[in-house]
């Protein structure tokens, strides 16, 4: 008999969501180990993140139903579902994932890691180091190279652009975020019990607002979305996406445009807000705080709500205030050198681990909190930071490095939609009886009304 895996992670995430270790006995044991090779175990990070968000799904029918489904655990979906910009395609083409500015640039005594997937981000790169407003990525490498990778970083960041230092594995990154639970969750108001809404799906009748971008955010409403909440992503037509980005992880929600600063936009945003049972953010804290949208103002408006927030750094202090991505925070925590397959240049590991993670592991919180706000009331908070699941992972067990498995292309299905043929991955969380794909496909940036579907 082949001897069960040793998950590592699993009971420290229920541990942090206040829920019995007794539920971890319906988790299915996998077959295999997570095909994402790597120096650092994020197989047991990708599957105990994946598992957790479906075994919250399940208490949810346990508590629905009477009876706790099981747990699938499939680790060739997971890997997938970790690399879907590997597997993504619109009308048979396959997007760059990454813009000429973003990546690793050695500076004159070490190196540094920038993003420039987003215009504007770009823009302040450019300006940030002096370059002309076209400059790209040679004009950038040897701009970098007159410099001290800090020197760098510092002129980058302080035009609001991102960039950082890529460091070692005793940075301060993983040692302050490890000081805090991985998922931290608690009641932050009063609120009367909401009930259930009548259904087959564990989340039917569940309203999610999603104010998220990228992919830890998008990955945690599209998990909601798959498990059968109404999901409604808001945009403001200021800031616009990135259309491939915004599809790849859109399946099951719809996206609208509202700008929060217009009174007639702003009130109808405050109607959607007063009938969501779910509010979940991806913005620092200061820019929701200038909106009215900090945690705290949410929940005096509307008691009962469950809100759920993500940040790359942290939520207090001035780590708030920095902005950052999965990659970026994979360079600062130290990952990226033991993701070195030279000791020479940086890496990477095989996948926008600590996004998909982070956005798993909110999806399971905002449901354990969900189960809870219904037995007992209250206004509830869930938080989930980049730096921290980086800190966790650099601490977990190494396992063997295991192999890449190049068949994960069956692990995808299409849709037709009004940008094209998508294909996408398909869903990673499951138990018995949850869909075994995506219902609906996702729909381009911006294209719906901002209103909820009929309960």
């Amino acid at each position: 008999m082949r001897p069960a895996r040793v998950r590592p992670l699993l009971p420290r995430i229920l541990a942090d969501l206040g829920d019995a270790q007794s539920l971890s006995a319906a988790v299915s044991e996998p077959e295999s180990a997570i095909p994402l090779p790597s120096n650092l175990p994020v197989g047991s990070l990708a599957q105990d993140s994946v598992d957790a968000a479906a075994l919250e799904a399940a208490a949810i029918m346990q508590d629905r139903t009477g009876s706790l489904p099981r747990v699938l655990s499939d680790p060739r979906r997971i890997a997938a579902a970790y690399s879907s910009e590997r597997w993504f395609r619109i009308d048979g083409v396959t997007p760059s994932a990454w813009a000429p500015l973003s990546g690793f640039w050695a500076a004159s005594d070490g190196w540094v890691r920038t993003h420039g997937n987003y215009p504007h981000h770009a823009e302040r790169l450019r300006a940030s180091l002096g370059l002309h407003v076209d400059a790209g990525a040679d004009e950038l490498r040897e701009r970098v190279a007159q410099s001290s990778a800090a020197e760098i970083a510092d002129a980058v960041t302080n035009a609001e652009g991102i960039a950082v230092v890529v460091g070692g594995r005793n940075d301060r990154v993983a040692s302050t975020a490890a000081r805090r639970p991985l998922v931290e969750s608690e009641v932050i108001a009063g609120g009367e019990r909401r009930a259930w809404d009548d259904g087959g799906a564990a989340l039917g009748g569940i309203r999610v607002l999603d104010l998220t971008r990228v992919i830890a955010g998008p990955v945690a409403t599209r998990t909601l979305g798959l498990f059968g909440a109404d999901v409604l992503r808001i945009d403001s037509p200021g800031l616009p996406e990135i259309g491939w980005q915004h599809l790849d992880t859109g399946a099951g929600k719809r996206s609208a445009l509202l700008d929060l600063a217009a009174a007639s936009d702003r009130l109808r945003f405050e109607d959607l807000l007063a009938d969501a049972d779910v509010v979940v953010l991806g913005y620092r804290p200061a820019s929701l705080t200038e909106l009215g949208l900090a945690p705290a103002a949410i929940a005096a408006r509307h008691p009962g709500i469950v809100i759920g927030r993500l940040s790359a750094w942290g939520f207090s202090g001035s780590d708030a205030r920095r902005r950052g991505f999965d990659s970026i925070v994979q360079a600062a925590s130290g990952i990226s050198w033991i993701e070195s397959a030279d000791g020479i240049t940086p890496g990477a590991l095989p996948a926008q681990a600590l996004d998909h993670s982070a956005g798993y592991l909110l999806a399971a919180g905002i449901m354990s909190r969900l189960r809870r706000q219904r037995a007992e009331g209250g206004s509830h908070l869930v938080s989930v930071a980049l730096a921290r699941v980086a800190s966790e992972l650099l601490s977990l067990p190494r396992i063997p490095r295991a192999d890449a498995d190049s068949g994960l292309a069956d692990q995808v299905q299409e849709f037709a939609t009004e940008a094209g043929v998508v294909r996408s991955v398909r869903p990673a969380p499951q138990f018995d009886g949850s869909p075994d794909a995506f219902a609906d496909g996702p729909h381009p940036w911006g294209t719906d009304t901002a209103e909820w579907l009929p309960r």
